[in-house]
């Protein structure tokens, strides 16, 4: 078991975490036709909204109430009603995510009071859903954001069954957390149909921010799960919870609705996947179908290829607790050892992490631990390239955000091609990176730091000598 520990120094110098507020504006824009809105200043959304549109290389809807000093101090009210009848009229959207920032959360404004009234003063809103979640960008971070989020749609979006209405057990529903990317999900659902059974997510960014081109504009969310698909999901199944973050939404689900779960902690490497399938197998009443045994075997054969590069590492890791969980994992079981682990919030998961310490904290804590204990391996989000270039240690790109590099939308680490194709990724950076900085060539491996002595000869005369490590 791990032992967790918090940081002790005053501040944070260089955030590793990204913030609540946005943690749950991304879980909203994995729905059709979605505005999502901050209810916060400005600058808290122009924050966010720049993350975003980096990451993605989209054009991402995002919205503000635009509180200013004087309206921080006199309540919101003014402003949430001003953005909420522009946003209705202008982007006509099918739903509004409102999620608080820390401004209005430490003035201790009544959103949910807001809205009642509202949707009194115009009748014209009755029909348009409304979702409010608090997330105080104070504490906590973008997990958490959001896990709130997402178990917030469930409470209000999801109609509970009617006494004799039947279940549908090919219909499941599944929760994935904010570890997946769009391409994660485009391979889950893939996955799932080759079982028979008929997927619905919560949220659905492989419809919205998956990088494809509209027919025609459109001001909200371009995709995603529609809010009346959302509403049927208490007829379906099984409701199969990605990530221990997605806990209580599908304990929310169940109690809404009687549907059972199953959380799955993680689906990257070959034991989680195996016991995915088997599961699959048998809530569908179908065997394994064949690819999948197929990539099973193209999966251990790449781990006993990779596990010459890979295994006996060094690795330095900073991601949100569920991303972390999962990857230190997948590294442990190709032998390598996660000597520093980074995470943003407390989780349930981080005490079972393969390693000695986890260390709630940032960018410079990950730093610093990863030049004591001489890591070669550093993977985070992209703030975490200058630290890797002071390592000079291999650096792989992961989570959010991802604003250097091409396709972060389409990464994929689940299920066992997923996995496959990440092990080849990690393993040929590292390769990469020792053919740039650490080969041995002919003029240098007599003094390589590292290298064993060995006994050579003279060309001029034959006599042995002995070369110096």
């Amino acid at each position: 078991m791990a032992l967790v520990t918090a940081p002790t120094k005053a501040c944070v110098v260089n955030p590793l975490k990204m913030s609540q507020p946005i943690g749950g504006a991304y879980a909203f824009m994995g729905l059709r036709g979605a505005m999502p809105l901050l209810h916060g200043s400005q600058g808290c959304t122009s924050f966010g909204l720049t993350l975003f549109v980096r990451h993605f290389k989209e054009a991402i809807p995002l919205q503000t109430t635009a509180m200013s000093e004087v309206a921080t101090v006199l309540g919101g009210y003014e402003n949430l009603e001003q953005a909420i009848l522009n946003i209705s009229k202008r982007a006509k959207p099918k739903i509004i995510g409102i999620c608080s920032t820390g401004v209005t959360e430490t003035n201790g404004d009544d959103v949910e009071a807001y809205l009642k009234l509202i949707r009194s003063a115009y009748p014209q809103l009755a029909k348009l859903p409304l979702v409010y979640v608090s997330t105080p960008d104070f504490k906590g971070a973008f997990q958490d954001g959001w896990e709130k989020a997402v178990a917030r749609m469930v409470e209000v979006l999801v109609d509970r069954p009617s006494a004799n209405g039947l279940r549908d057990p090919s219909k499941v529903n599944v929760l994935p957390g904010c570890h997946l990317t769009p391409g994660d999900l485009d391979e889950l659902r893939a996955l799932l149909e080759d079982f028979g059974l008929y997927p619905s997510f919560l949220p659905d960014l492989a419809g919205s921010l998956d990088g494809h081109i509209p027919d025609e504009f459109a001001s909200t969310t371009i995709g995603g799960i529609d809010v009346d698909e959302i509403a049927s999901m208490g007829r379906a199944g099984w409701t199969i919870a990605i990530g221990a973050q997605m806990q209580r939404a599908a304990e929310v689900m169940q109690a809404k609705t009687g549907v059972p779960f199953r959380v799955f902690e993680r689906l990257c490497g070959l034991h989680p996947n195996d016991d995915f399938m088997m599961f699959l197998s048998e809530i569908s009443g179908r065997p394994i179908p064949s690819k999948y045994r197929r990539q099973r075997s193209q999966l251990a054969d790449a781990m006993l290829d990779a596990h010459f590069h890979i295994g006996g590492r060094k690795v330095a890791i900073g991601a949100e607790p569920d991303l972390l969980f999962d990857l230190s994992g997948m590294l442990h079981d190709m032998g390598a050892q996660v000597t520093v682990a980074v995470t943003t919030t407390q989780s349930a998961v981080i005490e079972r992490i393969r390693t000695k310490e986890v260390l709630i904290g940032d960018l410079e804590d990950l730093e610093g631990f990863a030049k004591e204990k001489h890591c070669d391996l550093l993977i985070t989000h992209s703030h975490g390239r200058q630290a890797a270039g002071r390592l000079k240690v291999p650096f792989y790109r992961v989570g959010f955000p991802i604003f250097d590099r091409l396709g972060a939308g389409h990464q994929v680490s689940v299920g066992y091609r997923g996995t496959r194709n990440l092990i080849f990724e990690i393993a040929n950076l590292v390769i990469a990176h020792r053919d740039e900085n650490d080969r041995p060539t002919p003029d240098t491996w007599r003094t390589t730091p590292g290298l064993p002595q060995h006994v050579g000869y003279r060309r001029s005369t034959g006599a042995p000598e002995r070369s110096i490590a």
